[in-house]
């Protein structure tokens, strides 16, 4: 069994006590183990790359793209064994898990490519004989705590901005799945990325992420994670004034009105819904339906529900895996358990899945609350899997409503063939992320990604947005 150790000024670390990555769909099969990080490796870490900085940010942008781009083509020569990674580790199905994969390669290349295009400001002054303008400048020490859910693709577009922008990194990937994010610090290891640029931690949330944002040649840190750890961040950073990126919860609708097109809004809900396990931030979890429509929609997505097919992600025709622990998985059974104390049995599904091979797994059955009370917790509080409200709306002022009356506003989506309703959603709807006739979840690397409210905070992910938290300018006036 494989010891996977930190990576820490260009050494991988090995010795110390371990954890396990066990796999979601069948806990008897060890992924494998992971040294344990203490809050001295992560000094440690943040210590390597401050030292790494000078050096690094000196570098010429194409010059550190070279390192991206060679780590994307050793991914790309792994590319189904890390997929089958993440699949093992997190649960998600293996297509989805090579989409992923595709996606952390994609974004790679996207930011070795801005290497060459990194630009600043060049604009003409009042004054005779003096030319000005503004270059952009790396930050520091960038600490960067990622979730589970999108083990490879969100490590990476943070790590590949920052690493282009020039800073330097330390990188603490979730414990419940690790590997996917030390297979890209393998990757870049093996381009040659000079020591200290980029450290790899793992191990307990609360002693490493306590110790990062601790530690003193941090400048900024980036999270992405659950809302309660992203406010504490918050709070403790402040106090050092670091530069902040928080990316947290969400809520999302999709509004469903008379005029859809009926089969595409009910193979997207259940996409946005049940797919990856409803473990996405932007995964649809209130379906609001226009009154004529609603027991006509309801039918059809319980129907459509029934037929998605629950297994370990590696094999063939599977449409949803487990959760990606025990603790999540109790988590959601426990808010079942909440629908059913406030609005009834589900419509389908409500049990975790047990017998034969899911024993051993991490199971449970894409479930539907129909008619749901508005002040209902199921409609307030984010529950991270497979679990949907459907909402009655008596036309779409009322869905719109409904839909903005969260404190989140991360992802929405509409489903309609009025242009008019359209433009009334993009310019009505309280959320970072919008959708039209399409699923909530599914973004792409080349834009802005963020949300609104309780759901984010700081400067923007992904596109070229990702330089306004991982630079910064260097204004200069030349009299000649």
């Amino acid at each position: 069994m494989q010891t996977f150790g930190n990576y820490i000024n260009g050494e991988w670390v090995t010795t110390g006590a371990t954890f396990e990555n066990r796999n979601p769909a069948n806990t008897d099969e060890l992924v494998g183990l992971f040294v344990k990080a203490s809050a001295a490796d992560v000094d440690a870490a943040a210590q390597a790359a401050a030292d790494a900085f000078p050096k690094w940010a000196a570098m010429a942008a194409p010059a550190r793209a070279n390192y991206l781009f060679k780590a994307a083509e050793i991914l790309e020569s792994r590319f189904d064994s890390v997929a089958a990674d993440m699949t093992r580790e997190e649960g998600k199905t293996f297509p989805e898990a090579k989409g992923e994969v595709r996606r952390t390669i994609n974004i790679l290349k996207y930011f070795a490519g801005e290497g060459a295009r990194m630009g600043g400001h060049l604009v003409p002054s009042e004054r005779d004989r003096v030319h000005m303008f503004a270059i952009r400048k790396p930050i520091g020490v960038v600490g960067l705590v990622t979730p589970w859910n999108f083990p490879s693709a969100i490590p990476c577009w943070k790590l590949a901005p920052a690493l282009i922008c020039g800073n330097t990194v330390v990188i603490k990937p979730a414990s419940s799945a690790p590997l996917s994010a030390w297979r890209i610090i393998e990757a870049l290891h093996e381009a040659g990325i000079p020591k200290g640029v980029v450290n790899f931690v793992a191990g307990s949330g609360a002693t490493l992420g306590k110790a990062l944002v601790e530690a003193k040649p941090l400048k900024a840190i980036s999270f992405t994670g659950s809302e309660t750890i992203g406010k504490w961040i918050h709070a403790e950073a402040s106090k050092r004034m670091l530069r902040i990126q928080l990316e947290m919860g969400g809520k999302n609708p999709t509004i469903v009105l008379k005029d859809c097109d009926f089969n595409s809004a009910v193979e997207n809900v259940a996409n946005a819904a049940f797919f990856s396990t409803g473990q996405k931030c932007t995964a649809t979890s209130r379906a609001i339906v226009e009154d004529e429509i609603y027991d006509k929609f309801l039918a059809a997505l319980v129907e459509r529900t029934k037929k998605l097919k629950v297994g370990n992600g590696m094999e063939a025709g599977i449409d949803i895996g487990p959760a990606v622990d025990e603790p999540a998985l109790k988590t959601i059974l426990e808010y079942i358990e909440i629908g059913k104390k406030e609005s009834g049995a589900p419509v389908v599904g409500g049990n975790r899945i047990t017998g034969g091979a899911f024993d051993k797994g991490y199971y449970v059955e894409p479930t539907i609350f129909a008619n749901v009370a508005e002040d209902a917790r199921i409609v307030k509080e984010e529950i991270f899997g497979p679990v949907l409200t459907v909402q009655r709306a008596s036309n779409f002022e009322d869905a719109m409503r409904m839909a903005n009356s969260s404190v989140y506003g991360l992802s929405a989506s509409v489903q309609t063939s009025n242009v008019s309703r359209v433009f009334d959603f993009v310019y009505g709807m309280d959320a970072g992320l919008l959708t039209v006739n399409l699923p909530s979840a599914g973004v792409e690397y080349q834009l802005p990604f963020g949300g609104t409210k309780d759901s984010s905070f700081g400067p923007k992910e992904q596109g070229p947005a990702a330089f306004d938290f991982y630079s910064d300018y260097k204004t200069i006036y030349l009299k000649y």
